[in-house]
């Protein structure tokens, strides 16, 4: 059976993203592989010190210093146990009975990579726990990810909420399609409201919206097309707010304005502004 793949750590994220894993894992009738990686803390004090003590430093210091380093691990490592079996039981508690963790030594990306082989989706907080809140941008090693991963990304908000209208930002290149195909293959999502949304100035005849408005007749559930001029962000913001939207979904990669989502530090704005989850599909 393939997987939701959920990120945790100890950010305020960590109950969302669990919350989001579980609600996607009922969708699409997955089991859910709760991932927490013990990367190096930005703080983290070197291994190994001797280079900068001096030749004439005793040895009874650096071995203080060496098992300072290794208790420094083993209580990450039991930390990170602990927020594993908290959320395992989050998520169960949500009636997912297929659960499983992992806790590995390395980077988030690597990691990530190496275990989305059996993955149908990918999920994480908008910041991890040692992002600067400040600066309300995106957690690096989190866009990171977006960036390299293959499937389909959902970037947790700050808490969870009952999802019952979705917005497809849609500009008809590869990504945005590859969003509409994904969430119209499945059955459980027929019980959804889709609004498919295609912000900047109106065609006539256009061909993308022609498919889209194909594919969502086949698909059968309640759903509208809509074309508003505008530059995207705005767009889809005040559309977002007008209709209570739930969920965002949009491509990562595009061929109009909405291109400058996913490049460089606006796709931390869109995220931001939308303040709902967001659905991320690559090309």
């Amino acid at each position: 059976m393939t997987k939701v793949l959920a990120c945790i750590d100890a950010s305020l994220y960590g109950a969302s993203v669990c919350d989001h894993a579980a609600w996607a894992a009922t969708q699409l009738k997955t089991e859910v592989q709760l991932l927490h990686v013990l990367d190096r803390a930005p703080d983290a004090v070197p291994t190994d010190m001797s280079g900068s003590i001096g030749l004439g430093a005793s040895e009874h210091l650096l071995a203080d210093l060496a098992r300072l380093d290794e208790d420094r691990a083993r209580l990450r490592l039991e930390r990170g146990r602990a927020i594993l079996e908290e959320a395992e039981k989050r998520v169960r508690a949500q009636g997912v009975a297929g659960v499983a963790t992992l806790l590995r030594h390395g980077g988030l990306v690597d990691t990530v990579h190496e275990f989305e082989a059996d993955a149908r989706l990918v999920v994480l907080g908008k910041r991890g726990e040692h992002a600067d809140f400040a600066k309300l941008h995106l957690g690096g090693s989190v866009e990171q990810v977006i960036r390299a991963s293959h499937l389909p990304v959902l970037v947790a908000s700050r808490e969870f909420r009952p999802i019952r209208k979705l917005l497809i930002a849609f500009d008809g290149g590869p990504s945005s399609r590859k969003a509409v195909d994904f969430l119209l293959s499945d059955p459980a999502f027929t019980s959804y409201e889709c609004h498919l949304v295609h912000a900047g100035k109106p065609k006539a005849d256009d061909p993308h919206l022609a498919w889209a408005r194909t594919r969502l007749a086949e698909w059968g559930g309640a759903h509208q097309v809509v074309e508003r001029p505008g530059e995207p962000e705005a767009v889809i913001e005040t559309y977002a707010r007008e209709q209570d939207i739930d969920l965002l979904v949009m491509g990562a990669w595009g061929h109009s304005p909405i291109r400058r989502f996913i490049i460089g530090s606006t796709t931390t704005a869109m995220i931001r502004i939308a303040n709902l989850p967001v659905l991320l599909f690559r090309e």
